[in-house]
């Protein structure tokens, strides 16, 4: 079927580009350009499904042709493809500057030393681009006049999206200053409990969790049309679903839990910091946790479940 040989050419893109960076990087043992690769892989994977036609011509043509206007896309496929290179533009450059800033990513202190462990970990990281990128990558291979025209829908998972990404942004940014504080003696807090980090515990994660289920939403009335198998638009949930159980339960939240209580383990503050925390919380809880700032939700909006 079409879509399906129009989507090899993402997924071709996805695991080369961490292929050429792993090539450079694992035998250095240099872990500082993992994120960046991260990054390099969503924007050239956004480009070569979006302009996958114009691309496949000037190879068979074996002649460089010109590429189309911006105005020759449809609506929605402007929109994914600029979340998704905002998004991956902005997380990508924070967690670089914040590798070299700390001299490195303490997640690779022992695999980088280990090639075929460290490879594995580069194309892992295609993984995640492929299929978190999902939903992008399918809407654009759409031809755009097959695109339905925008409707409420649409509008409300970008609303989403956007204002997942000031959430995630506003996390990062409180924290980093938070550090920057510290670091001019400024407070002696050993962890930050302050701004968005008082009603949960990982808010950049609320907010990235966020942000692809706007994709995916902003994505899902082309995934509904007869072009895309019947079906499409569930697998494409993969998206938010494979990126909340990355965060919540393997690669985010678990190692952070972990460090913090070998850290902060016999701190009264850390006790009580984590007393009343749920795993997932309603929002019923985090009003409520405004109110008696005890109640604080590790992850947020689900269920009230304790951990």
């Amino acid at each position: 079927m079409p879509v399906f040989s129009r989507i090899l050419p993402p997924l071709v893109s996805s695991y080369a580009v961490q292929a050429a960076f792993a090539l450079v990087f694992v035998p250095q043992h240099n872990e500082k350009f993992y994120d960046l690769a991260g990054a390099v892989g969503y924007l050239s994977t956004t480009f070569v499904s979006l302009y996958y036609p114009i691309l496949k011509e000037s190879f068979v043509l074996r002649t460089l042709r010109p590429l189309p206007p911006l105005s020759s896309f449809a609506p929605r496929q402007l929109l994914l493809s600029a979340a998704i290179g905002v998004w991956s533009t902005r997380l990508g450059t924070f967690l670089v500057q914040r590798a070299f800033k700390a001299g490195g990513d303490s997640r690779f202190d022992e695999v980088k030393h280990q090639p075929a462990k460290f490879s594995f970990f580069w194309f892992m990281q295609a993984t995640w681009v492929f299929l978190v990128g999902l939903p992008v990558y399918l809407a654009n291979t759409l031809p755009p006049q097959a695109h339905p025209p925008l409707h409420v829908r649409d509008y409300a998972a970008f609303a989403l999206f956007a204002s997942s990404f000031i959430f995630e942004v506003l996390a990062d940014h409180q924290k980093t200053v938070w550090r920057h504080n510290k670091d001019a003696k400024q407070h002696d807090e050993k962890f930050i409990t302050s701004g968005l980090w008082s009603i949960s515990r990982h808010p950049n994660y609320v907010g990235e969790v966020g942000v692809w289920t706007g994709i995916w939403g902003l994505s899902t009335a082309v995934l509904q049309t007869s072009y895309f198998p019947r079906g499409t638009v569930v697998a494409a949930a993969i998206s938010p679903l494979f990126t909340y159980f990355l965060l919540r339960h393997l690669s985010g939240v678990p190692p952070l839990e972990k460090a913090g209580n070998n850290k902060f383990g016999n701190d009264p503050k850390w006790g009580e910091y984590k007393r009343h925390v749920h795993v997932q919380c309603s929002l019923w809880s985090i009003f409520r946790s405004q109110r008696t700032r005890r109640n604080v939700p590790i992850f947020w909006p689900w269920s009230s479940t304790r951990e």
